[in-house]
């Protein structure tokens, strides 16, 4: 193991959003016909006829991803990537990067807690914390390199020589053929389409179950879209499909809702905690005992640093952490874990039917579940072990926020050719407003 230098310091703090689409943390900035975007899936935005027939038309793809990189005074780099797109890139270069630029990069509790309580009047949630997981990535996978040790050695070591997965995809058979440990499908239809969208739910849960087979753990994922009425009403109707849970029926601010659907379904699993943030927001989840699996993403919870927290509290409830999604990020977490018994594929090819890296072409090695599993010396190189492109379509954010200058306008002359000075100028407009 290489000792890194006891005086060590961030230098440059650079982020970079990516040209076009299927590349980087963002898994909803894919082309036009990839199941996870154009096929029937409840939303919240179920409500409006006109946004069901795609994600993207409410516009579940409008910040696009983004990509931090922070180097180390020694020369050393951590790199990583989440969605935010520009406006990610903004906060890092105006607001965050003043905690980082100077700053020893081991001391990630530090950092997390600087950047947290900083963005607290505007943040606490959503963008800024999702924003910080990134950074916060970054930052891990810089100590990895430091130490010359993969990620989920600094986190305590492999708890199991072998990481199992369940896939999110479409046709929960073609999981099954893969070799994956279970299947979750989305949701078709919320409670706007009315009793003949909660009958047609329940054909098509049906028609799933039946090619599955009974003994295979299915899975439904409702993405916030449901109410505590029709969440009864529904697992009531399938309780002969003996589904394994079902996945974020309620709206994130709903936590009390919980309570009433684990009520009337005590024996039935639920689960959430993908749309949560930070371990303040997962404190309620934990206590209610409501809930029987967490799913935090690691690439918006607030990275490494506050999942190891969320992980370590529920632990102490005997609540296991199954992340979402978030790729090798997940990887190194959950093999480290004994509280995390499996880890989520989300089916990234435009069928779902078919195993890709999760993070497009960003990367040219990324390490995928193979027969629905990876063993963890796929895990070994440095931090997270991600080799960057050198085709990679990156456009840094320097050329987002500043922008090259446009020519300086001048003032009108009048008929004679004389320049009227008392024209007003771009000065002038701004000074007035």
């Amino acid at each position: 193991m290489t000792t890194p230098h006891k005086s060590l310091q961030i230098t440059h703090v650079r982020t970079f959003v990516i040209e076009g689409v299927g590349s980087g943390g963002d898994y909803h900035n894919v082309k036009g016909g990839y199941w996870l975007i154009d096929s029937p899936i409840s939303t919240p935005m179920s409500g409006w006829e006109k946004y069901r027939s795609s994600r993207k038309s409410w516009g579940i793809d409008v910040l696009g991803s983004f990509c931090v990189e922070i180097e180390a005074s020694n020369g050393t780099n951590g790199f990583a990537t989440g969605f935010g797109g520009p406006p990610a890139c903004w906060l890092v270069k105006q607001h965050f990067e003043r905690f980082l630029i100077g700053a020893d990069p081991r001391n990630t509790n530090s950092l997390f807690e600087q950047m947290y309580r900083a963005s607290m009047f505007y943040g606490r949630k959503g963008l800024p914390v999702a924003v910080i997981s990134v950074i916060d990535l970054a930052l891990w996978d810089l100590k990895g390199k430091l130490w010359n040790e993969p990620v989920y050695r600094l986190l305590g070591g492999n708890t199991r020589e072998r990481l199992h997965f369940y896939c999110t995809g479409p046709e929960p058979a073609a999981a099954k053929e893969m070799g994956f440990v279970g299947a979750k499908v989305p949701l078709p239809y919320g409670p706007d389409e009315g009793q003949a969208g909660l009958r047609k739910n329940v054909d098509f849960l049906t028609k799933h179950r039946e090619s599955v087979g009974p003994d295979f753990p299915l899975r439904v994922d409702c993405y916030m879209s449901l109410n505590v009425p029709y969440t009864i009403q529904l697992v009531k109707a399938c309780e002969n499909l003996d589904l394994d849970w079902w996945e974020e029926c309620l709206t994130p601010d709903d936590s009390d809702g919980f309570e009433q659907i684990k009520r009337a379904h005590p024996t039935v699993k639920f689960t959430t905690g993908e749309h949560e943030y930070s371990r303040y927001g997962f404190r309620k989840l934990i206590e209610g005992r409501n809930l029987d699996i967490l799913q935090p993403d690691v690439m918006w919870v607030g990275g490494m640093t506050e999942l190891q927290r969320i992980c370590a509290t529920a632990s102490a409830y005997d609540i296991p952490v199954v992340p979402h999604a978030s790729g090798p990020y997940s990887y190194h977490f959950v093999i480290s874990q004994p509280n995390s018994p499996f880890q989520e594929y989300l089916a990234n090819s435009p069928d779902g039917k078919s195993v890709l890296p999760v993070f497009g072409d960003l990367f040219i090695n990324e390490p995928i579940p193979v027969s629905g599993y990876l063993d963890v010396h796929e895990l070994e190189k440095p931090g997270f072990g991600l080799e960057l492109n050198p085709k990679a379509r990156l456009i840094s954010g320097d050329q987002l926020l500043n922008p090259s200058p446009q020519k300086a306008l001048q003032p009108p002359e009048t008929e004679d050719g004389v320049v009227n000075t008392d024209a007003a100028t771009p000065k002038d407009i701004e000074s007035s407003g």
